[in-house]
């Protein structure tokens, strides 16, 4: 299982080398519809059919009746459009669902077998509202990137006389839009507008992989292409912005983005501070087998065979990883160059070798990065008087208030980012 993801129901498992092109019997086209259909018409087991031998394993019929029954009822699909992606074809479509639309994305090896399986909240169902008539802020478009390669994103500039503090915000993992949607919820519109309501600029760009993946059709991707360097890109746009203080802006990451934010500071140079939300205190790959393992028990799967059959599996991967692995192999779902370069980061050596001052936020129901690591976090830097930390009883990944067991259900509630949160960010920041 990979990461996490921040989105609602995850199902994108891959292990098998793909070939450059595709030579099954039916189109990817054809493959994705049967599985769709198949699922709608409540029979997993052929479902289960069209799966890889690693599919098969990570996904079985049971967990595809569990996610496909928790989805609303089935209704009209959008035209299905297809391209290549890490030397896979995918099929990518929308599904309107109840009240609901959902995105989905079947991936098909060069047998004609699935080897990836993604389907999320569409992103642009609930656009966020827009600023209120009487805000002390106003919102326009922006680029960010190097020509013929740009990406959008938008500014939210308190009114008045600058120069202002400014905040580039950093996406978590999977392909996000610049307002960092989640279900119902938009992460990133929250913390903008708070912030910029207390009188600093924030800057918020859509991700290369959501807005631009052909990007990467040839399937050559590391960690920096996919955030790294856009980071670093929009901090060099915001320090040559009117009325932005250059010598004050700050890196805010969130997950995936909170790991990278030492690392984006360090080669943006010029960077007043980095705040973390959600970030974790280990390497990536090394949370994943917690993350399944945290699943399979709220599932009451702890001690089913193929569940812990299917956790070796992805221990084995991240063996396969740090060990012979070719870098063009397929492993979990991405080749092996792309995850060692993301082995490569340290959240807790990058930190320390950053000599900027940092503010850690958590939610103490975090569970995709939990608890252990916040306690990893302070006693690593205990006594260090550059960190700032703060922990949060009742919130989530998200920085979202909840309740009960913490679980991916929740993504689907609306909710917004913890106003203390926000606020504390803004303190800190103008203390800094």
């Amino acid at each position: 299982m990979k990461p996490v993801r921040d989105s609602i129901t995850a199902l994108a498992f891959a292990g098998t080398l793909a070939l450059p092109a595709f030579a099954g019997t039916d189109t990817p086209k054809t493959v994705a519809a049967l599985l769709l259909d198949r699922l709608d018409a409540g029979q997993y087991d052929q479902a289960e059919t069209l799966f890889d031998a690693n599919m098969q394993l990570h996904v079985p019929a049971d967990k595809l009746k569990s996610v496909w029954q928790s989805l609303p009822p089935a209704g009209e699909r959008g035209t299905p459009r297809q391209f290549q992606q890490n030397d896979k074809q995918v099929v990518q479509q929308t599904l309107h669902r109840g009240t609901t639309s959902w995105t989905v994305a079947v991936a098909v090896d060069a047998q004609g077998k699935v080897s990836g399986f993604f389907v999320q909240p569409l992103a642009q169902a609930a656009p966020p509202p827009a600023i209120p008539a009487d805000a002390n802020y106003s919102e326009r478009d922006i680029t960010v990137g190097a020509p013929g390669h740009p990406l959008g994103g938008t500014l939210a500039m308190p009114k008045g006389n600058g120069p202002f503090p400014a905040v580039v915000l950093v996406h978590g993992s999977g392909p996000q839009d610049r307002e960092e949607t989640i279900g119902p919820n938009h992460v990133f519109t929250d913390i903008a507008r708070g912030l910029a309501a207390q009188g600093i600029a924030i800057l918020r760009y859509d991700k290369r992989t959501q807005a631009r993946p052909g990007d990467f059709a040839s399937g050559d991707i590391t960690i920096d292409g996919e955030t790294t360097d856009d980071a670093v890109a929009a901090i060099k746009t915001l320090s040559t912005t009117p009325g932005i203080d250059p010598k004050r802006i700050f890196v805010f990451g969130h997950s995936l983005g909170a790991m990278l934010a030492p690392r984006i500071a360090q080669r943006a140079g010029h960077v007043a501070g980095v705040i973390q939300l959600s970030g974790p205190a280990r390497k990536l790959i090394d949370i994943i087998p917690y993350q399944q393992r945290y699943m399979a028990k709220l599932e009451g799967k702890q001690d089913d065979p193929q569940t812990q059959a299917a956790i070796a599996g992805v221990e084995r991967d991240i063996a396969a990883i740090r060990g012979n692995a070719k870098p063009d192999d397929q492993v979990m779902g991405l080749r092996a160059s792309y995850w060692r370069s993301v082995d490569a980061i340290d959240p807790l050596a990058d930190s320390k070798a950053v000599k900027l001052p940092m503010l850690l936020l958590h939610g103490d129901r975090d569970f995709q990065v939990p608890m252990e690591d916040w306690h990893t976090w302070q006693r690593a830097i205990a006594g260090d008087a550059r960190f700032t930390l703060k922990l949060y009883p009742t919130l989530n990944h998200m920085g979202i208030a909840g309740t009960g067991t913490p679980s991916t259900a929740e993504y689907a509630n609306p909710g917004h980012v913890d106003a203390q949160l926000i606020n504390d960010v803004a303190d800190w920041i103008k203390a800094h």
